[in-house]
């Protein structure tokens, strides 16, 4: 160990031994800030999908799909997929404050299978639908321009 004594900065060693946890200085306002919309954000979308699945389950009638639509599942159980989805959603959601790989890889995938949901359920809801896409998409700009900010700090 005493190889290394001096090659890390003052401040940077505690209690005999090189930390490699990183400082405040090392992590960007950007970076955080962008961490913490996305995590808000599949919070906010995971909220609003459990919403759109208990109207579904609670009331059949009030999504109405065309009737050729070849994409088309019971209005019930596409209900039950969207809380069933809407709380995974949630859960990477706060995975994400962890700010880890495997959290940010996870939310790109969610919010991908979200998006696709979304898409889906066009025929059904096609404005809300469309704003979920929309937030879908800023989720994964925020989260793919983490690494960005890292590496500019």
């Amino acid at each position: 160990m005493a190889q290394y004594q001096d090659s890390y900065p003052a401040g940077r060693q505690s209690a005999g031994r090189e930390s490699t946890a990183s400082t405040n200085e090392d992590v960007s306002f950007w970076a955080v800030g962008l961490t913490l919309f996305a995590s808000g954000m599949m919070l906010m979308v995971g909220f609003f999908h459990i919403i759109e699945g208990f109207t579904a389950v609670l009331d059949d009638s009030f999504y109405v799909v065309q009737a050729n639509y070849p994409l088309g599942l019971d209005v019930t159980t596409w209900g039950w997929l969207q809380i069933i989805g809407g709380f995974v959603v949630m859960i990477a959601g706060g995975l994400l404050l962890t700010a880890n790989i495997l959290s940010r890889i996870l939310v790109i995938g969610i919010a991908v299978l979200s998006a696709i949901g979304s898409f889906v359920s066009i025929p059904y809801y096609p404005v809300w639908s469309i704003l979920l896409i929309a937030i879908d998409i800023s989720i994964i700009w925020a989260v793919t321009s983490y690494a960005r900010f890292v590496k500019e700090a």
